[in-house]
């Protein structure tokens, strides 16, 4: 019963904040969580909900997370990206994951393959490579710092986990709103709350897929 009404008073909420979504929004910005709901379901609120199902409660609540079926041959404490879903899968027992949501790389920055999980970090000190210095000064008129120390100004956010020998990671971030959106430099992000749960599970050495 209290998820019913909590249920009911959401959708109240999306109808009320779908008349305030300007009409001259941003299109380089990420879409919101509502916006996208517009986006796809229109005013059609019950078509909409029956779309989401459990994933209305998840928005109520504020978690992403979700615990689903799996197809493969996968070990558990493996991670699955599946960066067109917006998903990151950690695999508890056979057949059985962990959903999370998550942003990914933007165009021309995206990538597959299989990695592992090198080490991890609690709030992490972000060293930007000059690569991107350069790239986001010259495309963007914007000057990023040679070095960031770990808090929650820090993009990396409030956990990082390393992939092999590459500049890739899967961490946390200070721009929550970026979350479902394609907008790192191959990055992986999570909510910082979704990031600590996921940093708990995870062993140094679990594989990562990457399906891009």
């Amino acid at each position: 019963m209290y998820v019913a009404h909590l249920r009911r008073l959401f959708l109240s909420l999306l109808l009320i904040a779908a008349f305030a979504v300007p009409a001259h929004a941003n299109q380089d910005q990420p879409l919101s969580g509502l916006t996208r709901f517009f986006q796809q379901f229109g005013h059609d609120l019950k078509k909409g909900a029956e779309a989401l199902g459990d994933d209305v409660d998840h928005l109520i609540t504020g978690s992403t997370t979700k615990t689903v079926t799996v197809p493969g041959d996968y070990q558990p404490g493996s991670i699955i990206i599946r960066t067109s879903e917006r998903k990151l899968y950690f695999v508890e027992t056979e057949g059985r994951a962990i959903r999370y949501g998550i942003g990914v790389g933007r165009e021309g920055f995206q990538w597959g393959g299989v990695s592992y999980v090198s080490r991890k970090a609690q709030w992490p000190d972000w060293r930007p490579p000059k690569e991107m210095i350069q790239r986001e000064l010259e495309q963007n008129g914007r000057k990023i710092p040679e070095f960031v120390p770990g808090g929650p100004d820090n993009p990396l956010g409030a956990r990082a986990l390393y992939l092999g020998s590459t500049l890739y990671r899967i961490h946390g971030t200070n721009e929550a709103y970026t979350i479902g959106g394609a907008v790192s430099s191959g990055c992986i992000r999570m909510r910082n709350s979704d990031v600590i749960d996921l940093y708990k599970r995870v062993a140094v050495g679990a594989k990562v897929y990457v399906y891009h």
